[in-house]
């Protein structure tokens, strides 16, 4: 047990993962020395960043939570703190099922920890963090929450209504994180076609981007979670005139068929969102798209299923994820629908969409043999240097493994790299 020392345990999404960083900034201007997503406790005290999204992420935080409990009654740690938006959404229950932890913090709320530990928040470093990813790319957050209230998301619930940060404030960020050696951006947010609806009352996310694609120093600029209902058009020329915005939209679908894109709350309909992705690779050759995709929700028959399947077939996105119903208390579809879809039925229905997503990403993958994509090395393992194309973010989607052969590549660097295998979700490749 290191005195002095954090450990900062960091669970959901990416947007999460800012908020840590921000965290250890501040934690680490105070004095502290801190680590993160150490697989067991290094230090005399830890803070767990919780996610509280669908069953299983809410099952990850509470058992990452107990573990850390269990370290403490065995005297491995100290103190033990948690936040996030697990504790945001359940901060009494937590409180009185796991008398464990010291204290438990919303999402927002962190800042009142430094004052717990007797150190005060320094606002000069508000935009200040530790990047925990590797140093040539961030996570970039532009706003918090979301107004679209889709009908079985929690998200506004725990994050409230949309809040857009200055565009100022971001550009700054941006140039800040350039002169520390930042190359790519991930530009995140629940819903980031909405951004500056609320400060500038219209979209500006294609403003925005267009700015901080001219900031010296920006190579890559990926966009993800936009929402097709009210997509702004403009977005499209911007990606397409603009080098270092990457070809890549991550666009959440969900569903075609009307019948369920109606109950779920969506406000689109198929027609429109064949047009929105027919426009999108018309207006931007090449894009790739990235999708996510629900099955199981409540009321979903057959023939829906049936029609979400052919959708998958004739689109044939680049990268598409899905996911089976899961029911989130106090959301629409739990108070007003039955959660009618059996477990395995909804099971079955996620394999057969992955399957057929999984011969897709093959034959594309398989297309791309012998030509040559501008690759960024993120690091090393074994005998390959592992590296993406702009068409591949961090974490969440495929890469290109390229053999060492006694050749040293730097990490953080873009080479040209010709494909010369592939398999379903990953590319082999040369330097050339």
């Amino acid at each position: 047990m290191r005195k002095n020392t954090i450990d900062i345990i960091t669970l959901g999404c990416s947007k999460n993962l800012v908020d840590s960083e921000h965290l250890m900034r501040q934690l680490e201007q105070n004095g502290y020395k801190v680590e993160h997503d150490s697989e067991f406790p290094h230090g005399e005290m830890a803070v767990i960043n919780t996610c509280g999204f669908i069953g299983d992420a809410k099952e990850e935080s509470v058992n990452t939570i107990l573990e850390f409990c269990k370290a403490k009654e065995e005297g491995k740690l100290k103190k033990l703190y948690v936040m996030g938006c697990l504790s945001e959404r359940y901060l009494k229950d937590l409180e009185a099922e796991i008398p464990l932890v010291d204290k438990f913090y919303g999402k927002f709320n962190w800042k009142e920890l430094l004052n717990d530990l007797g150190k005060a928040y320094n606002a000069d470093l508000p935009l200040n963090r530790v990047i925990t990813t590797p140093h040539h790319y961030a996570y970039l957050k532009i706003a918090e929450g979301c107004n679209r209230r889709c009908a079985y998301c929690a998200i506004p619930l725990i994050t409230g209504a949309h809040q857009s940060r200055p565009m100022e404030d971001i550009l700054k960020e941006v140039k800040e994180l350039v002169a520390q050696g930042v190359k790519e951006f991930q530009v995140i947010e629940q819903e980031l076609t909405y951004y500056g609806m609320d400060l500038y009352g219209t979209q500006k996310i294609a403003d925005l981007i267009e700015m901080m694609s001219e900031i010296p120093g920006v190579e890559w600029i990926r966009l993800h979670y936009a929402y097709p209902a009210h997509f702004p058009i403009d977005l499209l020329r911007v990606m397409r005139e603009h080098d270092n915005v990457c070809k890549y939209l991550d666009i959440a679908l969900q569903h075609v068929s009307n019948h369920i894109l109606d109950r779920m709350h969506r406000h689109v309909s198929k027609q429109e969102t064949l047009d929105l992705i027919k426009r999108i690779r018309e207006e931007v050759p090449g894009i790739c798209i990235r999708t996510t995709l629900m099955v199981g929700f409540p009321g979903e028959t057959d023939q829906d299923f049936e029609e979400l399947k052919e959708f998958a077939r004739l689109e044939r996105f680049d990268r598409m994820g899905a996911f089976a119903y899961s029911e989130e208390e106090g959301t629409y579809a739990a108070i007003h629908y039955k959660d009618d879809v059996p477990f395995e039925v909804k099971q079955k229905r996620l394999d057969e969409i992955m399957r057929i997503q999984e011969g897709i990403s093959a034959e594309l993958n398989e297309a791309k043999i012998g030509r040559i994509f501008k690759t960024i090395i993120d690091r090393r393992e074994g005998e390959y240097y592992v590296g993406r194309t702009q068409f591949d973010s961090p974490e969440v989607d495929q890469e290109v493994l390229i053999k060492a052969n006694g050749r040293q590549l730097r990490k953080g660097h873009f080479y040209n790299v010709k494909i010369t295998d592939s398999e379903d979700y990953d590319l082999f490749g040369d330097v050339q």
